[in-house]
This record gives C-alpha cells, structure tokens and sequence, in this order.
C-alpha cells in the first residue's frame, strides 16, 4: 500500500488518501479543468473517483460525506496525458554505441523501471511503446500492471520490424563478426512470408500492437533517413498479419514514398513523416490515417549534431537535414486537416521530459486546446481506447493530472505537472511523489 511520511501526513491529514485500499470516494475540487472532447476550458468543476474509475463529473463544487476531498488552488485539472510515441526501455546517451556492446538486456530491463517513473511523475499516464529489445518492454508492462513497479500504463509494440540493413537491424554498421544474418525471429523481413513470420512472432511474446521501419532514419549507422526500405507487398503482408491478429500498426517513415506505401498498404499511424508531401496528405485523410510528429526530439537531435563529436559523422549529417524540416511538416500537415496525435518518441532525449513537444506544436501554428487534445483524446483514439482513457468522463479510468496556472495561458506550465493520478492512484500531489510501496510487499 502506498504511504506517506510522517511529515506529509501532518500537513495533509484530511486529505490522505490510502491509494492501493481505498474504502471512500476521492473528490477532486478542480478551479479549471480541461474537457478534452469539447476542446473547452471548464470552470470550477468536481470531479468523483471511485476506486480506479471517475463516478462523477460535476459542475461546481461539491463534498460528498466521507469522501477525501483534494484542493487545486490556481491549477487546471487535465486528462491523465497521453504519449503515443516513447521508447521506455532505452535512452541514447553520448555513449550509447559503447553501451550496446557492454549492457545486458537485464541492465536496460532494470534503467527502465526508472525511465518509466520519470514519464508517470511526469503527467503521462499512458504510453505508446515503440520498439525495444529483446521485448523488455511486454517485461515492464507486465510488471507495472502488478503492482511492482510505478510507471504509466503501457501498450507495447516491442521490437521494431524492419528489413536487413535498415533502420530497425541493429547490426547495422558493425563489423562482420557481429552482424550475423537476423531474420523473422530478430524482427528482420524481407518478403512477405518473412513478414507474417514476425508479426506471429510477436504474437507469441504478448505485445500489444506492431511497429514497422519503412524508411532509413537518424541515428542508425546507415547513410540514408529517409529512402523506403520496405515494399510495397512487405508493408501489405504486415497489415493483414497484424490486422488478423487485431493489432494495430505503427510506421517509422520519413520519406514521402515510405509514407504513401505506408497509407496505401493500411498502417494506423505514421511516425515523423518528416518529408511528407501534399499527396502523402491527401492520402492520409482519405485513409484515416493518423501523424505521429515527434517534433521535439527532432529540435534535440538537430542541436546535438551541431556539438563536435555528439553523433557518429553520418548520424549528425541526417540530423542536421531532418530535424528542421519536421516543424515545417507539422504546420502543413495541420492546416491540410489531417488526424494528429501526440508522440515524443522519448528515449532519444532524457525521460520524463514528455511535455516538450507542446511548444513546437504552438510554434508549427497548432492552438494550445488542440495541442492539448492531441495528448488526451486523440491519442486515446489512436490507442483505440477512447471509451477508457483520453478524457474526464464518468466509466473512464481516473487519470488525471493537473498543472499550475492555465496551459491555454502559457503552454510552458504542462512541464511542471503537480498533480498525478493513475486508475485512481494519487502518485504525486502538490508537485511532491508520494512514497510508495509495492501492493504485493
């Protein structure tokens, strides 16, 4: 059961709550609270928790008898936010390549217990997995969901599936003692039986949904982000495997011919899109095809190649091309009307700095509601969980997480969560963790 410290417990005796027990309501007195369906700010608002679900949503304040009341003074009330686009099991660091000779997959396995922390203290409730190795993510899923480790609720792609050479193998750009021949089992495809392979394979270990590498991209080994490297027919048998299997599916794809292959062979969501084109856009709508932009890590890596030594020569060269045009992308990509979900791809900048790309977003011309309904309900909508997740609505889980000030105001406060509550959990609370101690202890 989740505790406090002595101290905390005297400032907040009325408010404590008994997270993993809890035998009473939770009432949440929200001075603005963000109703992420409509788009609108609400005013005063009371929101009810029951157990791991929100009973009640209602206008004005209310205390029902019993009931642990929690204050938000000059804060706004928000939907557990949303990352459709993280890597929880991997940080890429100066020394990354070192590491990847050196680590095992138990080191990355325990680094992401504290990875994930970072993002659920964060305000990001859920995420969106997007490749790993050797599935540590189904690993930390699994363990989340028990009890045993703190961190947002996962939905896991495990590792990417790409083709030999390209930007998922990661022999790539090792000697040829290292590289070995990586097939189906490794997530290396190359033909459409090799695809139905792998998606099975994944099936087995228990992930959640499939992503794909249908382009080159930055920080591989490999001298191209953006030339297509999958087919046609490969991209095709990977959506009806994973569509049988009732996953949906993710594509890495910055080129623009990736990306059409993509949208024509029935992917769910394209990830950076960095060189999408008008047609790409057209293609997109006319499929409900969701974009995943990415915007912030693109900023990252664009000033990390300026620093002398920071990449390998070749990764800086397709940093320094891709990461001013992703911006430029976005912009267009929102005024042409097509579905937008919020993705960092964190891992590639330091976790539990998922806020990032809300700026970018307002710079690309997007306003801060939609900028914020892009983390909540549509990216709930991409997960295909929207009759649970994405907004403040009586049935859905109680995820909720409030910032101080108002983000319509200054988009810069969604960085300064102080408020975190998952399924009910209160995690943080007056911009403090609460100490925590696994349910199974």
């Amino acid at each position: 059961m989740r505790t406090r410290s002595f101290a905390v417990l005297l400032s907040l005796a009325v408010l404590s709550i008994a997270v993993h027990a809890q035998t009473t309501s939770i009432v949440l007195h929200c001075p603005n609270l963000f109703d992420s369906v409509s788009g609108k700010m609400l005013g005063e608002t009371t929101v009810v928790v029951s157990g791991e679900r929100i009973e009640q949503v209602i206008s004005g304040y209310q205390s029902p008898s019993g009931a642990n009341v929690i204050e938000f003074p000059n804060q706004t009330c928000l939907p557990g936010l949303i990352d459709d686009h993280v890597h929880l099991t991997d940080e890429f660091t100066g020394n990354h390549l070192v590491e990847k000779l050196t680590l095992n997959p138990s080191d990355y396995a325990i680094r992401s217990t504290l990875w994930a922390k970072r993002t659920l203290l964060a305000g990001f409730t859920t995420v969106r997995n997007l490749g790993d190795g050797d599935y540590n993510s189904v690993s930390l899923r699994n363990q989340i969901n028990a009890g045993w480790v703190e961190g947002p609720r996962i939905f896991t792609a495990g590792p990417a599936i790409g083709s030999t050479g390209g930007h998922a193998d990661h022999t790539d750009g090792l000697n040829l003692e290292l590289q070995g021949n990586p097939g189906p089992a490794e997530s290396m495809i190359n033909g459409p039986d090799d695809a139905w392979k792998a998606v099975r394979q994944h099936y087995k270990e228990g992930v959640d949904l499939i992503k794909i590498m249908a382009s080159g991209g930055v920080l591989d080994l490999s001298s191209s982000a953006d030339n297509p490297q999958l087919t046609q027919e490969e991209i095709n048998a990977v959506v009806a495997a994973a569509h049988d299997y009732g996953y949906t599916v993710a594509v890495h794809a910055h080129g623009a011919e990736a990306i059409r292959r993509s949208v024509i062979g029935g992917v769910d969501s394209i990830e950076h899109g960095t060189f999408m084109d008008q047609r790409d856009m057209e293609l997109m709508k006319e499929h409900s095809t969701w974009y995943v932009p990415t915007i912030y890590t693109a900023q990252f890596v664009t000033e990390r190649a300026k620093i002398s030594g920071a990449y390998p020569p070749q990764v800086a060269q397709k940093a320094l091309k891709v990461g001013p045009q992703v911006i430029k992308t976005l912009a267009a990509a929102y005024k042409a009307g097509v579905k937008i979900a919020y993705g960092t791809d964190e891992g590639v900048y330091p976790h539990g700095q998922n806020w990032r790309d809300f700026a970018p977003m307002l710079q690309a011309g997007i306003p801060a509601t939609y900028a914020l309904q892009t983390a909540t309900i549509n990216a709930a909508e991409l997960l295909k969980k929207d009759k649970e997740l994405g907004s403040i609505t009586p049935g859905k889980f109680a995820d909720v997480t409030a910032v101080p000030g108002n983000p319509l105001n200054d988009i810069s406060v969604m960085g300064k969560a102080s408020f975190v509550m998952k399924a009910g959990t209160v995690y943080k609370q007056d911009g403090k963790e609460l100490v925590w101690e696994s349910p199974r202890d």
